[in-house]
């Protein structure tokens, strides 16, 4: 691992991947962040990372700028770099939905961005978070940040919560792989899948996480439609919709004594039940047959 002894990023704006790459990159080293030019001399120091400035790519020197990139070039931010550098960037690009829309707009802006995402440019617009706002608002206004700036503890923490999410969803996802299985359940017209995880111990802390990522990952995702997991807050399961198909109305349950909630749109329920057969029972009555 290097020694780093300072973070280098341009002054003025922040953006999203400059501010992102920042934050990951203090999580290995949290060291000071100055937004600034880089010299030369920190631009050949491996000590120093430059990052989103420079019009340099050289890992090995611990510069990650992509602006000198040519349009050809397959959009590539600055966190693009930094998550490559510390071999998350395939992970990341299955894990973190987020990831590829942060690409095209960093490279392509707002209209590429909405047009490759098939969707309106205002809406692309209207779902920019006044989170993003204030923190990158934040960022911008200072020309260093100290371990002791409220800002870069939140930078810190933001890189910790994402390398601590794509390393542990693979663990996760290989866990799942581990214990789960999935069932077949017939109707007149056609077979549909759950997947079924079981109850183990210790039990994670949130047994649902990973699921919908896991059934993903698997070729033929497209017949599974829910997902039974165990219940967090007591000592039966929960059952959901997966991909939000509508194939499952878990409203029809309401009456059933062992169902102890539903959501009025159908989508999620809890049962104190635990035998297999009658949780597949549930299943076949929570299915829509169009």
């Amino acid at each position: 691992m290097e020694n780093i002894r300072l973070i280098v990023t341009h002054s003025g704006g922040a953006h999203k991947d400059d501010f992102l790459a920042c934050s990951l990159l203090l999580n290995s080293w949290p060291v000071t962040v100055h937004r600034r030019d880089p010299t030369a001399k920190e631009l050949d120091d491996p000590a120093v990372c430059v990052v989103d400035i420079g019009h340099r790519h050289e890992p090995e020197r611990m510069n990650f700028d992509h602006h000198q990139f040519s349009n050809e070039h397959p959009p590539t931010c600055a966190l693009s770099l930094a998550l490559q550098h510390l071999e998350l960037y395939d992970d990341a690009k299955l894990f973190c939905d987020w990831l590829e829309p942060a690409e095209f707009f960093d490279c392509l802006g707002g209209r590429e961005t909405a047009r490759r995402l098939g969707a309106p440019l205002e809406v692309v617009n209207q779902l920019v978070s006044p989170i993003d706002i204030t923190l990158l608002r934040a960022f911008a206004q200072k020309e260093v940040l100290e371990p002791s700036d409220l800002i870069w503890q939140l930078m810190k923490m933001v890189g910790d919560d994402l390398v601590d999410y794509v390393k542990s969803l693979r663990t996760r996802l290989k866990f799942i792989e581990e214990h789960a299985e999935f069932w077949t359940v017939a109707t007149d017209t056609a077979d549909y899948k759950i997947l079924h995880m079981p109850r183990t111990d210790p039990l994670p802390a949130e047994p649902s996480t990973g699921l919908e990522r896991f059934i993903e990952s698997k070729n033929d995702h497209e017949n599974v439609v829910g997902m039974i997991y165990p219940d967090r807050r007591g000592k039966g399961y929960g059952l959901s919709r997966y991909n939000d198909n509508a194939r499952l109305d878990f409203t029809r349950l309401e009456s059933c004594e062992d169902v102890h909630f539903t959501h009025k749109r159908g989508f999620v329920a809890k049962s104190s039940a635990t035998d297999p057969q009658r949780l597949k029972e549930l299943i076949q009555s929570a299915l829509i047959c169009f």
